[in-house]
């Protein structure tokens, strides 16, 4: 009631006075109202003032002034009755200041908040226990009594509140007192603790009496206890307070230490710098007093957040802990080492129970560990699937500093082998996903964690065979991938990291400084301790050294010997990588050969993948992925590997005698066919078959390098010098072999089997060259054959010699008849027609451990061995056990090459029995001869004998040995014919390498040639009544007892020459090429064939001057070339004491009986024209059409060039033919006068006189001997060719004219004869006139020279004329009477009929002198225009690269009867009179040496006959003829002035049409 009453009278007073204010009532009366109201009640003065203080308020926000002026009179009339201390107590300073109460406003503010302080907080009885001190001491006891009894925090909380009464203590006070009590006595957390939170009111208050805690110790110089870190930790795992309200209390700021890391960075990174810098001292001297001055300055504060972090990982707050390191940089916090001991402790204690159970050892007891008491800490792990919950993060933040802790290091190494151990064997699908989540963890954790953390480590090697024990369960790809990342990015995050790497790099410049060979012990243990923790660093520089100093190479590998697994492991990573630099060029600067540093990396590793145990997958996959990619440099590396690991070296520069040892056995070939003695490659050849075996790379491996071969050429070598494209082609072939050659010894034959597949597959399928698949699957049948044979040796015992042929007989056919089904896929059906299968796969699956036996090399290797053991018996110094261990090495290994060569003995017996045996249908007679040797050069002889030593060797014998057999239907001499006569294209397109192999075939077939040419008995023995050496090919079969079917031994001498002389023809072309390539490949080819070429002096002095002018030209621009010129030329002069003049070589004045298989065409063209095939028969008619359809052109291509040349043996600046014929001239002036005269004088004092007389001889013979030839002829020619030979009887007439310088003079039946005969060869004709095109250009000045030359040939009849030319006339005019003697198979005419001859020509001498000077004048004049017009024709052929039109006009044309050169064309229309003249006339030719106007076979310059002449005559719009190898007229109507136009040379499509004289 009350209540209500004080509020209405409010209420009234309020209204009364806000009508005062508003002006309603006046002031004087309410003021007295309001006085009497005062006096009814003593509250009303206070009531009245509150009412004054809200209408204060209220006017004092009112803009009205009037309002407020009725306001401070109403309150100053009233002040009478209400008391100034209320006043003062409720309104406004402003307001009391207006009314005069006080005498400032301001001034009364400031004491209001001065009174206020004082009174609200200014301590007056609880200040600093000066008063009241026996409550806190009660206080201090209570909490630091003994709490071991039955003490509770409740009954200690009860007593703090009565203390709190009893001596009005400050709560808070208190509470800052239990904090330090439970901070001295930090061991009894579960007491404090549970006080704390039962006394606790607020966390706030809790949060900010520790953190005035912590800001007490945040001054300079200062340390906080670990005992607050510890109970702020235990509050923070109890969540009595809250990380973020204590987090803001503690220093430094999270912006400071982002700073401090960051300057920790540069300051490392600026340390690398100053490792790798030169130092001047007085600059060293200077920075030790800065040092020394910053050491000086007072240390910052304690990290209060690092000490709080390490204290939460100690009580296993791990969340917490946590959560702080998330708020600084990576690895800021574990970079102090107390902070990584307590978390690696931490992590200790949580992976304790799975490495107890997977990771411990067997036999290891190792130390049990407490466990954390805490129920908040992380869960100990009980799989491998718990690991992913904490323990993995907390690895993470630990990274590189678990180095603090080598044992928790091995124990996480130890939980990756059994995981990985369990990965391996869980095959179950549902785990597989888990699994895989799990191995991707171990992987980042080796990347983050592990590896770092070996940097950190100081020269701890069980650390590294530790790690290597996990690593090497994963694969190599996940093992590269993490050293790419240790290598390449780890050292950069981390200032620890920058500074240990550069401190890696400044040690290893140190040692390798100091490396050399006498040191390498000492400082291999250097490196051995410096790559225990830094590999990669160290391995780097070390790469980067051997790089630019190869000579480093050998200390090197041998200071490798102290590494430890993971470091060679890691070597083998750093070494691809460094191959695969792509910042590096693989080539010189002059793009022709490899870069040194290549090489060098690549003899790196040969050495070292053998000498210690290195995983070889990742090098090797590295190099199949190059070769995948098309580049083939890298093969140089697994060359190396290859050679090193196994044993197998590839050189072309064998000596002869480990060429010889390289065809026995095993055995045979590591002790006597490679340069260096390498032994103990038993181990290093596992490891390398063990790594091709198991990552299925030995196949693709050699599929990839066959393929590569022409990838290199065609593919690679776009823009590549050519020498480096041959190089690179050579380093891709020679791999091939040397690899193959280790697969086919090393691995076991269902190894080798089940990975080579068919020959047809390999060909097909893969595309594998034909060569390269043969050479793969050779050890593969070789495997088969013997596994049969000793299958059947099994089934049927006997040990007579005869039956194990037989049984090896059928194991061959067993195994082969497969592949002669297989390899008839490889080529078209056509040339089946020529080889039979059976012979093409015995050719190219035999090799020469199956020809021959090296009883020399087996003998010399084990008279070695004898020496050896003699030498260790009379060495005194060598201990008793050690001699007797060598000296049964050196036994065991001569027993090993006896038995070897015996077991070769018996096989070579077998093999050669079974080719006896099949050699019968290896030849079919579909085809010519002519084109069965083709196919078998095109197809097995010249892809083979470059294909390695061995095989060019083999290749040789091959040939040998079917001529021995007897092969049937097997042209030996047209073999060797087209071998020796077709070098130019083939040595043009060979690589370096490949030149030394085919110099070395050359050599072995020269070999074999120079042996029959040099003694009768062996011709006789080995060549005569032998298939091979038939010059007449009967339809049927070989009569062994018909001698004028073979070749006998002195012609056979005269094609040796020829051959000589086709191959300095050949030689001197390729060097005036001034092309690199062939000069280098020919310089290559005749240093290898040196021992059998040049035999003959005036071709070897041909040579020479041609190789002394390289020497003079090549100098100063081809410095290679010019090495290889002086050392054959040196080698050259050395041989020149064993060359004979010519006619000691082969007797020059044959009889006319002599015959010759090949054509005188003297070039490579002439191979189209070889030995064997001089018959007139049917057969070998037809054999020269057929080979001219499928011969390569190559074959017949380079001649024109070394025509004008070679056929004088001359120089290209012409001054040759002059030394040469010096010097064959001074040779035969030294071997007697007498047979100088002689020469001079016995034709005629003169030239003319020497042909007149031959002329009239001629004349005279005609007649008695035409009856005699033609009846001879009829006998000795099939009847299908006794018409042709009657009309050739008289063209032959022509062509002897000819040879004579021609008389005019033609009988009428001659000519009619002629024309008769040139009716029936239409058909040949105009398949002759099609192939003079070609579409090749021509050279002009090449022409101009040989037409000079040619010219010399006709005009000039001096006896001091060029012996090399008469060599060539002389050659020319044999080859005449050659031809006759094989086509008609005749036998000598007896010396009476030769006499009666000469004396029918005396007499018909005189009767036709007169007729002679006329034709002379008359031929003289034609010949000019002749000369001409075949000099432009022949320019034409120059420049078809050496071709020459008129021998492909034969060796092409389909319709041409017989392989024969052009002379043999001609003398096949005179066969019935060339043998009888030859007889007489050529003996007088050859001693004169004079002009003598016949048909050059190099050039064909041919002498019209007088019906030709006369036609010629008449027309007068000819300009240009010649004679073609049919004696045709070939004429061009109009006439041609240049053969270029606007600077295009003129080729045969462009001249005017040619036509046939009517």
């Amino acid at each position: 009631m009350l209540s209500f009453f004080s509020s209405d009278i409010q209420a009234a007073l309020y209204e009364i006075c806000l009508q005062v204010v508003q002006g309603n009532l006046k002031i004087d009366l309410v003021s007295t109202v309001l006085g009497e109201m005062m006096e009814l009640r003593d509250d009303l003065p206070s009531v009245l003032a509150d009412v004054f203080c809200i209408l204060d308020l209220e006017t004092g926000a009112l803009e009205e002034k009037n309002k407020r002026d009725h306001y401070t009179h109403l309150v100053g009339a009233c002040l009478s009755f209400v008391p100034e201390a209320i006043l003062k107590e409720r309104l406004d300073p402003e307001t009391l200041e207006s009314l005069g109460l006080i005498k400032q406003a301001h001034q009364f503010n400031q004491k209001i908040v001065k009174i206020k302080t004082k009174l609200f907080y200014k301590q007056q009885k609880f200040n600093l226990l000066r008063e009241e001190n026996e409550g806190y001491a009660k206080l201090i006891t209570e909490l630091g009594q003994d709490l071991s009894g039955n003490i509770t925090s409740n009954l200690v909380l009860e007593s703090i509140k009565s203390l709190i009464g009893c001596f009005n203590l400050d709560p808070n006070r208190v509470l800052d007192i239990i904090l330090e009590v439970y901070e001295s006595r930090s061991d009894q957390d579960e007491f404090f603790l549970s006080l704390i939170k039962s006394y606790m009111c607020e966390p706030v208050t809790l949060c900010h009496i520790l953190g005035f805690k912590f800001k007490f110790y945040q001054e300079p110089n200062e340390e906080t206890p670990k005992s607050l870190y510890h109970i702020a930790a235990a509050l923070l795992h109890h969540n009595l307070i809250e990380l973020e309200d204590l987090y803001v209390h503690l220093m430094p700021v999270d912006a400071t230490i982002v700073e401090e890391h960051k300057r920790e960075i540069s300051e490392a990174k600026q340390i690398a710098r100053k490792l790798v810098t030169v130092v001047l001292p007085s600059e060293k001297s200077e920075e030790k007093e800065k040092e020394k001055e910053e050491e000086k300055n007072d240390k910052p504060p304690d990290n209060q957040k690092l000490g709080l972090l390490e204290a939460l990982l100690r009580i296993g707050d791990w969340h917490h802990a946590q959560s702080i390191m998330d708020q600084m940089p990576s690895f800021y916090a574990t970079s102090h080492k107390a902070i990584a001991l307590a978390l690696c402790q931490l992590v200790h204690l949580t992976v304790e129970p799975l490495y107890r159970r997977a990771g411990v050892p067997k036999g290891a007891k190792g130390c049990a560990l407490q466990p954390l008491k805490s129920k908040r800490a992380p869960q100990p792990t009980e799989s491998f699937e718990d690991l992913r919950k904490d323990t993995f993060s907390m690895f993470c933040y630990l990274g590189p500093h678990l180095s603090h802790d080598p044992i928790l290091f091995a124990k996480i190494v130890r939980l990756g082998k059994a995981f990985m151990k369990e990965y391996q064997t869980d095959s179950r699908p549902e785990a597989k996903d888990k699994m895989e989540i799990l191995l991707s963890c171990f992987l980042s954790i080796a990347d983050q964690v592990l590896l770092p953390s070996l940097s950190l480590m100081e020269c701890n090697a069980c650390m590294s065979e530790e790690l290597w024990g996990l690593f090497k369960l994963f694969p190599y790809q996940h093992r590269y991938r993490l050293y790419g990342q240790w290598k390449n990015e780890t050292y950069s995050g981390h200032p620890l990291l920058v500074k240990v790497k550069a401190q890696t790099v400044e040690r290893a410049k140190y040692i390798m400084k100091r490396l050399t060979k006498e040191n390498v012990k000492q400082s291999g243990r250097q490196i051995g301790k410096l790559s225990h923790s830094n590999p990669t660093i160290l391995f780097d520089y070390l790469l980067s050294q051997i790089q630019w100093y190869d000579n480093l190479i050998v200390p090197v590998v041998d200071s490798l010997k102290y590494l430890t697994s993971l470091n060679y492991d890691v070597l083998a990573y750093c070494i691809i990588e460094a191959l695969a630099n792509p910042e590096k060029e693989k080539m010189k600067h002059d793009d022709t050969t490899l870069s040194s540093w290549l090489q060098s990396l690549a003899s790196l590793c040969g050495a070292v993948f053998r000498k210690y145990p290195i995983e070889l997958a990742g090098l090797l996959q590295y190099v199949t992925n190059q070769l995948k990619a098309g580049k083939s440099f890298d093969l140089l590396i697994l060359k190396e590997v290859v050679q090193k690991m196994a044993g197998i070296e590839i050189t072309d520069e064998m000596t002869s005698e480990q060429l010889e040892a390289m065809t026995g056995g095993e055995q045979l070939k590591a002790e006597g066919g490679y340069f260096g003695q390498i032994r103990n490659t038993k181990k290093s050849s596992q490891r390398l078959k063990d790594t091709l075996l198991d990552h299925e790379l030995a196949l693709p491996l050699c599929l990839l390098m066959a393929q590569q071969r022409n990838g290199v050429v065609f593919l690679e070598g776009g823009e590549k010098h050519l020498k480096l494209v041959g190089h690179l082609y050579d380093q891709c072939h020679d791999t091939l072999v040397q690899f193959g050659g280790f697969l086919a010894s090393n691995l076991s034959t269902e190894d080798y089997i089940k990975r080579v597949p068919s020959i047809d597959i390999l060909c097909n399928q893969f595309h594998t060259p034909h060569d390269a698949a043969f050479f793969l699957s050779r050890p593969m049948y070789a495997h088969q054959i013997l596994s049969r044979y000793d299958e059947l040796k099994k089934a049927e015992k006997g040990n007579r010699q005869q039956q194990k042929v037989h049984k090896y007989v059928a194991a061959c056919e067993h195994v082969m008849t497969p592949v002669h089904e297989a390899v008839v896929s490889l080529h078209p059906a056509r040339v089946w027609d020529d080889l039979r299968p059976q012979f093409y796969a015995t050719f190219w699956s035999l090799t020469m451990y199956d020809l021959a036996v090296p009883h020399a090399a087996y003998d010399r290797e084990v008279n070695k061995l004898k020496v050896q053991i003699k030498a260790i018996e009379e060495n005194p110094e060598i201990p008793m056990n050690k001699k007797k261990k060598e000296k049964e090495r050196c036994t065991a290994l001569q027993e090993k090459l006896q038995e070897e060569e015996k077991k070769q003995t018996e096989h070579v017996q077998r093999v050669l029995h079974r080719l006896k045996l099949e050699k019968d249908s290896w030849l079919l007679t579909k085809s010519t001869k002519n084109e069965t040797i083709t196919k078998f050069l095109q197809l097995c002889l010249f892809p083979r004998c470059i294909f390695s030593s061995i095989d060019a060797v083999y290749c040789a014998r091959f040939v040998e040995l079917v001529h021995q057999q007897k092969t049937p239907n097997f042209c030996t001499l047209l073999c060797y014919d087209r071998v020796f006569s077709a070098i130019i294209y083939t040595v043009a397109s060979c690589t370096e390498n490949e030149s030394h192999r085919y110099g070395r075939f050359l050599c072995c077939m020269l070999e074999t040639v120079t042996r029959w040419h040099s003694d009768r008995s062996v011709y006789e023995k080995e060549c005569v009544n032998y298939p091979g050496f038939l010059t007449i090919f009967r339809a049927a079969g070989f009569d062994g007892g018909n001698k004028a079917d073979q070749l006998d031994y002195e012609n056979f001498r005269h094609v040796v020459h020829k051959w000589h002389y086709m191959l300095t023809k050949a030689s001197v072309h390729c060097l005036e090429t001034g092309d690199y390539t062939h000069i280098r490949n020919i310089l290559i080819v005749l240093t290898k064939i040196l021992p059998c070429y040049p035999k003959v002096l005036n071709l070897g002095q041909a040579l020479e001057c041609r190789v002394h002018k390289i020497c003079l030209e090549e100098k100063d621009k081809r410095p290679d070339l010019y090495a290889l010129a002086m050392g054959y030329s040196g080698r050259l002069k050395s041989q020149k004491v064993h060359m004979v003049p010519e006619n000691e070589f082969h007797h020059k004045d044959q009889p006319a009986r002599s015959a010759t298989p090949a054509s005188q065409q003297n070039g490579p063209g002439s191979t189209s024209k070889p030995a064997a095939n001089a018959s007139k028969t049917e057969e070998s008619m037809s054999e020269d059409g057929d080979r001219g359809k499928d011969k390569p052109q190559g074959t017949t291509k380079p001649v024109n060039k070394a025509n004008s040349t070679a056929a004088k043996v001359t120089t290209s600046n012409g001054n040759g033919a002059l030394n040469s014929t010096k010097a064959v001239k001074d040779d035969k002036e030294k071997s007697g006068k007498e047979k100088k005269e002689k020469k001079e004088k016995t034709p005629g004092s003169t030239p003319e006189a020497k042909a007149e007389n031959r002329r009239e001889k001629q004349r005279d013979e005609r007649a008695g001997k035409e009856e005699r030839v033609v009846r001879e002829g009829k006998e000795k020619t099939p009847k299908a060719d006794r018409e042709k030979v009657k009309l050739e009887e008289k063209s032959s007439k022509d062509d002897k004219a000819k040879a004579g310088n021609g008389e005019p003079a033609e009988p009428a039946r001659e000519r009619d004869a002629i024309k008769e005969s040139k009716s029936k060869e239409k058909g040949d004709r105009n398949a002759a006139t099609a192939t003079l095109k070609s579409p090749n250009p021509r050279s002009e000045s090449a022409e101009s020279e040989r037409d000079h030359k040619r010219r010399k040939l006709d005009s000039h009849s001096s006896p001091s004329h060029s012996s090399s030319v008469k060599d060539n006339s002389n050659e020319l005019k044999e080859s005449a009477s050659k031809q006759h003697h094989i086509n008609f198979n005749s036998v000598a005419r007896s010396k009476s009929r030769e006499k009666e001859v000469e004396k029918k020509d005396t007499e018909n001498t005189q009767g036709r002198s007169k007729e002679k000077k006329e034709d002379r004048k008359e031929r003289k004049r034609d010949h000019t225009v002749s000369d001409r017009e075949t000099s432009q024709e022949s320019k034409r052929r120059k420049d078809e690269n050496g071709t020459n039109s008129s021998k492909n006009s034969q060796s092409t044309s389909p319709s041409c009867d017989s392989p024969m050169s052009p002379e043999k064309e001609k003398s096949k229309r005179s066969k019935s009179s060339s043998k009888e003249k030859a007889e007489s006339v050529k003996p007088e030719r050859t001693s004169s040496g004079g002009k003598k106007k016949l048909i050059n076979s190099d050039q064909f310059y041919f002498i019209p006959t007088d019906r030709q002449r006369a036609v010629l005559k008449s027309n007068s719009k000819i300009q240009r003829y010649f004679i073609d190898p049919r004696g045709e007229i070939r004429i061009s109507v109009q006439p041609i002035q240049d053969t270029r136009q606007g600077g295009r040379r003129v080729t045969e499509a462009m001249l005017p049409t040619h036509r046939r004289c009517p």
